[in-house]
């Protein structure tokens, strides 16, 4: 039976499925506590095992908690953000974040993270300061709470300062290695390769764009200023060519030169499975030549 690649994340050296479980839609309405505990217990029987979340996901925390009651925290990597609490939103302060690490430590009822990110900075320098947030948080690491510390953000600007502090073992990009954008490919995704850290790549279907169902040129306008909308474009050549346009998004992140994985996002345990059934099941050449003799694009 097929399985999903294993990978490298980084210097790390942790071992994970090449996509990762993103909980963001488990804390939102779209799902419930019945809907985490089946989606994120079926993913992890289905292979996966890391598995992020963040206090700015609603009630995440909380049922990944739940769902990873009964031994199932032992079967992966548990990663959460700090920084982006609703409670103390953008406070980067070494109180707020031994507050935010230790209050998802209870919620996710673990005595321990793999890994946190420093999520969402508007200044970088806000987390970076003396005494600040990564401060902090290399305490926390010393004091065993934490296994590794990462970012995650979209400015690239903000990936390679952070990069350069020695300290960020991982880093979460998002939007702009996609279909849509392969930005990160000339800033993030190298720097990221030659200091050895990880890459987690976020919303690969564009936050909805290439999820399947019309796109809105207003909403990817919004995410990339300047930049004239193709995602209609590349959903009606998915339409006309019977092409499943998720499973295109997603095997073009899959097949990024990175140490690192995926970041998939379902909502219920149906969706975890159309990601995995997706993930094993790529796109032909023929397909990918065609696409790329359209918009200049393959994998």
């Amino acid at each position: 039976m097929a399985e999903l690649e294993w990978r490298r994340l980084g210097r790390t050296e942790m071992k994970v499925r090449s996509i990762g479980l993103g909980c963001a839609f488990f804390g939102g309405n779209q799902s419930s506590d019945e809907d985490t505990y089946e989606g994120v217990r079926r993913a992890i029987g289905l292979g996966l095992n890391f598995v992020d979340t963040s206090p700015l996901y609603g009630q995440s925390e909380r049922r990944v908690g739940l769902a990873l009651e009964g031994g199932y925290r032992e079967k992966v990597y548990l990663q959460t953000k700090t920084g982006t609490h609703p409670d103390r939103r953008y406070d980067y302060s070494a109180d707020a974040t031994r507050w935010s690490v230790e209050n998802s430590l209870n919620l996710l009822k673990t005595d321990r993270f793999d890994s946190v990110l420093i999520h969402d900075p508007q200044d970088i320098e806000d987390p970076l300061k003396p005494g600040a947030c990564l401060d902090e948080l290399l305490k926390m690491k010393d004091e065993g709470l934490l296994g590794y510390i990462g970012i995650g953000v979209r400015d690239h600007g903000f990936h390679k300062r952070a990069i350069e502090t020695g300290h960020i073992d991982i880093v979460l990009t998002f939007l702009d290695y996609t279909l849509l954008s392969q930005t990160a490919a000339q800033t993030t995704l190298p720097l990221a390769k030659e200091r050895d850290v990880g890459i987690i790549l976020a919303s690969a279907q564009g936050m909805g764009s290439l999820a399947g169902p019309e796109p809105d040129d207003n909403q990817e306008r919004r995410r990339y200023p300047g930049k004239e909308p193709v995602a209609h474009q590349m959903w009606n050549w998915c339409q006309e060519h019977d092409v499943n346009i998720r499973a295109l998004a997603l095997h073009f992140c899959l097949a990024a030169d990175i140490d690192g994985m995926v970041m998939a996002g379902p909502a219920n345990r149906q969706q975890v499975e159309e990601v995995i059934e997706a993930a094993l099941d790529p796109p032909s050449e023929a397909v990918w030549e065609a696409f790329e003799a359209e918009f200049g694009i393959r994998a």
